[in-house]
């Protein structure tokens, strides 16, 4: 049985190997990196731009309102009632009262036409309920629910609600989460294909090493060790190289989408790459790059045993 000791200082000479090997060819490992941290920055980029169009989205639809008429011949005490139920049923945030003399003012105050309304023999205005559906119902799905169970009420005219901007919204998010699980699945083959092409190259160039080992017992993990390390050293430092291009990308787009917002009338913080995405991707760049290292060593040392 292998000691510690013995174990951990096998390993870290593997380690040191690996770097070694690496440092005498920095040309070709600084292009690995580079081309490991495009391939994961790529889909990093699109999941924050996901996140931040949820974000976005979340605040546009706090502003989802659904405007219930009733029939002019309700009274006040009755749409009261109702208001009331409407504001115990699950899925309304908000329901807020407009009687018919209220709506009667304001339409008076910013219509310019008091004069004909003055004219006019009582109010053809009917009273109102403005709601506003909660979190859980801020999608197509609930406000059709509240919509159906608000139409169904005698003493509702109509309910109105123009939904169809918000399953636009939702349809683009969908695209935008199915195009990301596309992108990172592709980026991520393509990490394994260059930390494996990598590893492959540099068991070729050592092969004569190799069989010499393997002549004097060495087992395919002795083998093997210092090229998984390598994909190791490959996949950590793509993925913090990553890290690096993304936080670059969001720090260069905070002003222009501040200001784009403000012409709007409004005010959005760009969110960028959060403590804990950072440590997912470089953790999955030095994943790939292992699982790339070992699929290209244990591919190419077969060979050379069928071979030997």
């Amino acid at each position: 049985m292998i000691s510690p000791g013995t174990y951990f200082s096998r390993h870290a000479q593997a380690l040191l190997s690996a770097f070694g090997r690496l440092i005498r060819q920095p040309l070709g490992t600084v292009l690995t990196i580079f081309v490991i941290a495009i391939a994961l920055a790529l889909p990093s980029t699109l999941w924050l731009l996901v996140k931040n169009a949820r974000i976005a989205a979340g605040d546009v639809t706090d502003s989802i309102e659904l405007s219930v008429f009733f029939k002019t011949d309700v009274p006040l005490a009755k749409a009261e009632q109702l208001a009331e139920a409407a504001r115990q049923r699950p899925g309304v945030e908000e329901a807020t009262l407009i009687s018919a003399d209220e709506a009667l003012e304001e339409f008076r105050q910013y219509s310019g036409f008091g004069a004909a309304l003055d004219a006019l023999q009582g109010n053809p205005l009917p009273h109102v309920i403005t709601l506003r559906p909660d979190v859980a119902y801020a999608n197509p799905q609930g406000v059709e629910s509240l919509k159906r169970y608000l139409s169904a009420w005698p003493e509702v005219e109509t309910v109105q609600f123009d939904g169809e901007w918000v399953r636009r919204l939702t349809a683009i998010l969908d695209l935008l989460r199915n195009v990301f699980a596309v992108f990172a699945i592709v980026l991520g083959v393509g990490v394994l294909a260059v930390v494996g092409n990598a590893i492959r190259l540099e068991i070729r160039a050592r092969r004569s090493e190799i069989e010499v080992t393997k002549l004097v017992g060495g087992t395919n993990a002795f083998v093997r060790r210092p090229f998984l390390y390598e994909g190791v050293i490959f996949g950590l430092l793509g993925g913090a190289a990553a890290v690096g291009i993304v936080s670059l990308a969001v720090a260069s787009l905070i002003e222009p989408v501040g200001r784009l917002a403000s012409l709007y009338g409004g005010r959005y913080a760009l969110v960028g790459i959060e403590p804990l995405e950072a440590l997912v991707l470089i953790s999955g760049g030095t994943l790939l790059g292992v699982l790339g290292a070992w699929l290209g060593a244990a591919r190419l040392i077969a060979r050379i045993e069928a071979r030997g």
